[in-house]
């Protein structure tokens, strides 16, 4: 039998933009029928849709005639991947120069035109991976927090949820998504949770943490009040920018990608518990996404410290931080599992068994298969199988097609 190392040399030579999804999850998909949680309950709350290959579809949607024709004229003149969008094209290190693939274009073949073809894509992933529901979000929309021109956020983001609600999601029953709200104009963030809050696959809203917006602001409080009427989880979901003035001293992106997003994460969420949103929307639940986890013990342990000896500066907090910070929701991707006594340390206090959800990240070049939680040595199946679905299913109220 060939080591590891020799199979993954010759998954290398093999694998480009064109390769079969189920391919590159083949030995994922083998290892969960080995070990004997293919027939688990998993939920994966962070899967990315590559939404670019798609965007002259998305356009289409743009309520504002100058604007569409503009993204229209773009794209038709000058060939650009998304016209109108302000994904940075240059700065795009992901794909390692190339060497993971499957991060820069998933070009393999489809022969089911029944359906869009990027349903067809996320069912390989959802198939190769056992994954009963997969939380939907955008990838190159991530960066849209940072456009320069907020009433452009606005209507691409209109364009896109419109567009994911009537092409993709009500072609899987498995497919469910957090839709992505306009944060720079509350109004915005209100029409949309009017025109989709009642949706039964969006099962919550999402915020991209990556901007320079308080989400404490007096502005935001009737937007949270709507959520929390209709039960709808918020999301914030963490990226990396190029554009801040402090993080620019991070000049390589292996850098930029361990500090930035958690550090997004890190102060919409100390905004979040000093300024006392618990206390105002106790039944709102949040979900920190993307930031791993080995952020949040140091955030419960500092933020408790500074306020047991300012506490008349947070003096909506009726207990510690910590536990305000415990009764939040996070996701497993990228896990920190370098050093597992540390590791272990971080799911005992942010309660993991009960909080934290799995989430796969893919197709992005750091992923995590379903088997990075059940291979925890300090986890039980029940804790194991918490992570992996029951605790989204609870939260997101879902059903079990597993029971």
């Amino acid at each position: 039998m060939d080591s590891g190392i020799d199979n993954a040399r010759e998954l290398r030579k093999e694998i480009d933009i064109e390769t079969d999804t189920r391919e590159i999850l083949a030995r994922a998909s083998r290892y969960a029928e080995e070990r004997g949680f293919k027939d688990w309950l998993i939920v994966d709350v962070d899967a990315h849709h590559s939404e670019l290959s798609s965007w002259k579809e998305v356009i289409q949607y743009i309520e504002d005639p100058v604007l569409r024709q503009t993204a229209i004229e773009m794209q038709n003149r000058t060939g650009a991947g998304a016209g109108l969008s302000n994904a940075v094209g240059g700065l795009r290190y992901q794909d390692v120069g190339g060497r993971i693939p499957h991060q820069t274009a998933l070009k393999e073949a489809i022969d089911d035109d029944s359906v869009h073809r990027d349903v067809t894509l996320m069912r390989r992933v959802m198939d190769a991976l056992s994954i009963d529901w997969q939380i939907l979000f955008p990838g190159n929309l991530l960066q849209l927090g940072m456009h320069p021109q907020p009433r452009v956020e606005v209507q691409l983001s209109f364009a896109y949820n419109r567009f994911l609600m009537e092409r993709i999601i009500p072609a899987e029953p498995r497919l469910k998504t957090l839709l992505y709200l306009p944060f720079c104009e509350p109004k915005e963030c209100e029409r949309m949770v009017e025109e989709f809050g009642d949706h039964p696959d969006v099962l919550g809203f999402m915020v991209t943490s990556v901007r320079y917006k308080s989400v404490h602001h007096d502005s935001y409080m009737r937007l949270y009040s709507m959520l929390e009427e209709r039960g709808k989880p918020l999301c914030f979901h963490a990226g990396n920018n190029w554009q801040d003035e402090y993080l620019k001293q991070l000049d390589t992106f292996i850098s930029m990608h361990a500090i930035s997003f958690v550090l997004c994460s890190m102060v919409h969420l100390t905004n979040w518990v000093m300024h006392g949103l618990n206390e105002r929307f106790p039944k709102l639940d949040v979900i920190w996404t993307e930031s791993g986890v080995a952020w949040i013990p140091f955030m419960m342990q500092r933020l408790d410290n500074e306020y047991l000896m300012r506490s008349s500066e947070a003096p909506s907090l009726k207990k510690l931080p910590s536990e305000y910070i415990t009764d939040m929701y996070y996701t497993t991707q990228p896990m920190e599992r370098t050093n597992m006594d540390l590791l272990e340390a971080a799911f005992k206090a942010i309660k993991a068994e009960t909080q934290l959800l799995y989430a796969s990240d893919w197709p992005h070049w750091d992923f995590d298969a379903p088997s990075s939680v059940y291979d925890l040595p300090f986890l039980d199946d029940d804790a194991k199988k918490g992570i992996m679905g029951r605790n989204a299913a609870r939260l997101f109220g879902v059903p079990d097609p597993t029971a």
